[in-house]
């Protein structure tokens, strides 16, 4: 759960410092690059409960960034005003993905992802 609570503050606030840092990431509205955070937020804890073990990290570090990349292309096409090229998602996908390194180090390293024997 401490996972999902950081990644509910970090999401949002990464993808708002991409769209002052990057010139083909533009939001019209302070709620839609807030909004796009969260979705990211969530799928990222999706993903962190079905694939992060201390064996798959890096695959889970790979798919987190493509799935980043998509989810803010795509997302950012429902918001009127919103302009994000496929080279803004990726860059924002980058950004997303270093924050989510040092929250996979800190999972593994504090216990966070491991399972009980009844859990797959």
């Amino acid at each position: 759960m401490a996972g999902f609570i950081v990644k509910l503050i970090v999401c949002p606030l990464t993808v708002i410092a991409a769209s002052f840092l990057f010139p083909n990431v533009q939001y019209s509205a302070f709620y839609q690059p807030v909004i796009i955070g969260l979705i990211l937020a969530a799928a990222a804890h999706m993903m962190e409960i079905f694939l992060l073990r201390e064996e798959t990290t890096i695959i889970s570090t790979v798919l987190d960034f493509f799935a980043a990349a998509l989810i803010v292309y795509v997302a950012s096409m429902f918001f009127v005003g919103a302009r994000v090229t496929f080279f803004g998602a990726l860059l924002t996908a980058l950004l997303l993905t270093i924050t989510e390194i040092i929250q996979h180090r800190w999972l593994i390293q504090s216990g966070r992802t491991r399972k009980s024997p009844t859990e797959s």
